[in-house]
């Protein structure tokens, strides 16, 4: 079977090394165009397709593109597997594989559709998430599932724990299993349950910003959501500080909400309603990330101080 693989990034990479690894058929590789500025990394998949050979495409756009479809149709693939794209690929372009193509979704379709399926559900609390492979259309991951699967959503889970412990790996197993499934002609396309659906758009820095007067359970949530990307955030003095790398800690609070009740040589202990969240890393306003302790140094925080507009 021939396979043409798009994507980027790791994930992109791993799908592709996967599947080369097996002894699969990939005749191509379309990936995120370079950066117009130039300069940087490679993408990781580009890397990848170099390094083996591969004939590798870049097209800036995909909609109302006759000469871009064109060629990709020239390649007579019999399937496009899509490893993290987030470029439009239309229909036009979709089903010209003899077997269409097959998309990864780092969520339990229909929840969660959009860019930042893996950080709401963390965000909103839920205990369960996984991935879908399904059939993509027109719409914005809507079209027909043809597997799931599913993980327990930990309370110690952050976004970058969650994407890079257990549903990447998960992720390049379920592509090959959705492989062996199209090849063998055992492929369903089942239809999304429309009203379970949900949608939200990406997971923003202006999403983030830390209300200590909630709920100790809604402040962990917000900074594990966020954590790496785009980092929950407080204002101390005016200025806005980035957490990561916390720990919560149920009980009693020791002090007011956003109340600084420890400062130590490894963290910073802020209160909230029901309990209280240890940070050891925060990333100043236009800073790095460091120690919370050497945040503390700098800006002389210490223990009875404010966080919080």
């Amino acid at each position: 079977m021939r396979i043409v693989v798009h994507g980027q990034q790791a994930f992109g990479k791993s799908v592709l090394e996967a599947l080369l690894a097996r002894g699969d058929e990939v005749v191509a590789v379309y990936c995120a165009p370079d950066p117009k500025a130039g300069g940087g990394r490679l993408d990781p998949l580009k890397e990848a397709a170099l390094a083996h050979n591969l004939p590798l495409y870049q097209p800036r756009s995909f909609r109302n593109k006759p000469e871009v479809w064109a060629e990709f149709a020239a390649l007579k693939a019999d399937l496009c597997v899509m490893a993290y794209v987030t470029l439009f690929v239309p229909e036009d372009m979709l089903y010209l594989p003899t077997h269409g193509t097959i998309q990864y979704h780092p969520s339990l379709l229909p929840r969660h559709r959009g860019p930042s399926s893996i950080n709401w559900p963390i965000i909103w609390g839920e205990t369960r998430t996984g991935l879908t492979i399904f059939w993509p259309d027109n719409g914005l991951d809507t079209g027909p599932i043809l597997l799931h699967k599913e993980v327990e959503l930990l309370d110690s889970d952050t976004l970058g724990s969650l994407y890079f412990d257990r549903l990447s790996p998960l992720g390049v197993t379920a592509m090959l299993e959705a492989v062996d499934l199209v090849r063998a002609g055992q492929a369903p396309k089942i239809p999304q349950d429309e009203s379970q659906a949900t949608y939200e758009g990406w997971c923003k820095y202006e999403n983030v910003q830390i209300d200590w007067q909630k709920p100790l359970q809604d402040s962990w949530n917000l900074i594990r959501g966020a954590d790496p990307q785009p980092g929950a955030w407080t204002i101390y003095e005016g200025t806005a500080v980035q957490l990561y790398d916390a720990e919560k800690r149920s009980g009693t609070t020791g002090g007011r909400p956003g109340e600084v009740t420890a400062v130590s040589d490894s963290s910073v202990t802020i209160a909230a309603p029901g309990g209280t969240i240890q940070v050891r890393r925060v990333r100043p306003a236009g800073g790095q990330k460091i120690s919370a302790a050497a945040y503390a140094t700098s800006v002389g925080l210490r223990q009875g101080a404010q966080m919080g507009a």
